[in-house]
């Protein structure tokens, strides 16, 4: 079953899509799916994955939801602080209003890139974290793919247009906000044996090279899977990953 919600605290709206079996009170684990850059908790990757998680583990819920400015949350500009608000409500409501045993950490791309962020600042409040193809370094991520044009007006302080099917403002506050928070600067170790990346080989928005080399300085299980890009568009690429991402959640 689907249900979609809001978060409403704090001054923010969070828009919710949980995935269940029939029964919420049988909910004992809580997995929250994060998207990434420009996309949101509708996209196919995260339905399929909430999917597959309650079709074979009817004990487990999959809690997505949007970013600030994505899919269809309010927001116009983002702001690097908002994100990490946004999950702290997202995981407060998984242990207080679904009374999750375990919550989980399953986040893709710039999704990775905020969930480290967040456990550098405010602790791990996850029992396993699973990334995808995560944007760990996604200062560096976001000017590779900006124009020169959108990185000169960001530097004298403009706010540029930045996204896919909707798009949202970006400002030199929020790129200089990535560059002060350096995942790659924290150390991990004491999270390692409960964390795990995904990565494709032909990966062509984030380095692969990356993952590599946080995956090695914190002993992280590292998942290279063989020709798939960025958002594991073929069906393949993707059934590897869910398999790979939820047996390790249940193990």
């Amino acid at each position: 079953m689907e249900k979609l919600f809001d978060i409403n605290e704090r001054g923010y709206s969070v828009r919710c899509k949980l995935f269940y079996e029939k029964d919420l009170y049988a909910v004992e684990n809580v997995v929250i799916v994060m998207h990434g850059f420009g996309s949101s908790k509708d996209g196919r990757s995260t339905v399929k994955f909430g999917e597959r998680l309650i079709a074979k583990y009817h004990n487990y819920a999959a809690l997505a939801f949007d970013w600030p400015c994505h899919g269809s949350d309010a927001r116009k500009k983002l702001l690097l602080d908002e994100c990490i608000a946004y999950l702290a409500l997202v995981v407060k409501y998984a242990q207080t209003q679904l009374s999750a045993k375990h919550v989980y950490a399953y986040a893709n791309s710039f999704g990775g890139y905020l969930t480290l962020n967040y456990m550098a600042q405010n602790g791990n409040p996850f029992h396993k974290v699973a990334l995808r193809a995560p944007a760990i370094q996604m200062y560096q991520t976001l000017l590779d793919n900006m124009s020169a044009d959108e990185r000169s007006k960001v530097q004298k302080g403009k706010e540029v247009l930045l996204g896919f099917e909707r798009k949202m403002k970006i400002g030199k506050d929020f790129l200089d906000a990535l560059h002060s928070a350096d995942v790659m600067r924290h150390d991990y170790l004491d999270e390692a044996d409960n964390l795990l990346i995904l990565h494709g080989t032909a990966d062509e928005m984030t380095d692969i090279g990356v993952s590599k080399r946080f995956a090695e300085n914190n002993v992280v299980e590292l998942i290279e899977v063989e020709g798939a890009d960025h958002p594991f568009s073929q069906p393949k690429h993707m059934d590897v990953a869910i398999q790979k991402i939820i047996g390790f959640f249940a193990d």
